[in-house]
């Protein structure tokens, strides 16, 4: 199972059996840090953008040349 699946779990045994947290992710063999994490994307839109630019003008280069490139572009 996945960890998001797991917290569902947790979850719904935690609103539906009115049972801890705590006693919830003990007993799924959880951690409860997974229960508490909420994952924190980054906007990549502007860096996604960029290397559409790069593969349209350098048509022939691969990924390995166009990460080489943007690193060098900082």
């Amino acid at each position: 199972m996945k960890p998001a699946q797991k917290r569902a779990v947790v979850q719904f045994f935690r609103v539906g059996y009115q049972v801890s947290e705590q006693r919830n992710c003990q007993v799924a063999g959880v951690p409860r840090s997974s229960c508490r994490y909420r994952s924190q994307a980054r906007d990549q839109t502007p860096l996604r953008r960029r290397l559409r630019e790069l593969a349209a003008v350098r048509v022939r280069y691969g990924y390995r040349r166009l990460h080489g490139l943007l690193q060098r572009e900082g």
